[in-house]
């Protein structure tokens, strides 16, 4: 499978969305954190996505 994304400039940055295929076995309810992930090795870039913990206030 492979998925592409445009990558696009808004304001001083470049960002690009992350596609819902990709967020199947996330529960969206929550939040969550996308951690971009370079292997210097291989030359490429991994996903991993976290739950965020709710703040003791």
């Amino acid at each position: 499978m492979e998925i592409r994304r445009k990558l696009y400039s808004r304001g001083s940055s470049f960002e690009t969305t992350i596609p819902r295929p990709l967020l199947f076995s996330l529960d969206l309810s929550k939040k969550q954190e996308v951690v971009f992930i370079f292997d210097n090795e291989k030359g490429k870039w991994y996903l991993d996505f976290k739950e965020m913990e709710e703040e003791d206030k």
